[in-house]
């Protein structure tokens, strides 16, 4: 089982399943809806998805006819994406989630719309916290 929680922690859900169809997304959608260069998302079935608590703190937007980003109202984190053509299944950011996943990311799609400062990070050093200096 896998859980996860928002940033101010009133929302938890949890996953009895696999995460199928890991990927690094860079399309513009999921880059302005992060914030960041990428997102990384997962999809679940509905039926091993399980939110625990805050259900009342879950928001909605629609992005386009049948396709909702559902977040906490709270501290804005994303929970889960929901489309009415694919009822059955829900898309997780991983970012979400608060325990080791054994499921691994499969590619980085629509890297033609990637970030152009973003160079899929291929010679920048890595640190274990800040960088030094800060």
């Amino acid at each position: 089982m896998y859980k996860g929680s928002c940033l101010c922690g009133k929302v938890t859900i949890a996953i009895t399943g696999p995460i199928e169809s890991i990927i690094h997304c860079h399309c513009s959608l999921c880059r302005k809806n992060s914030g960041t260069a990428y997102a990384t998302n997962g999809f679940v079935s509905r039926r091993e998805f399980a939110i625990l608590s805050g259900q009342e703190r879950i928001t909605s937007f629609e992005f386009k006819p049948g396709r909702n980003r559902h977040f906490c109202q709270t501290c804005g984190s994303p929970i889960f994406s929901s489309n009415e053509d694919k009822p059955d299944w829900v898309r997780i950011r991983l970012g979400l989630l608060d325990t080791d996943i054994k499921e691994r990311p499969m590619s980085h799609n629509f890297v033609a719309s990637k970030a152009n400062w973003d160079d899929l990070d291929a010679s920048l050093p890595r640190y274990e916290a800040f960088e030094p200096g800060r």
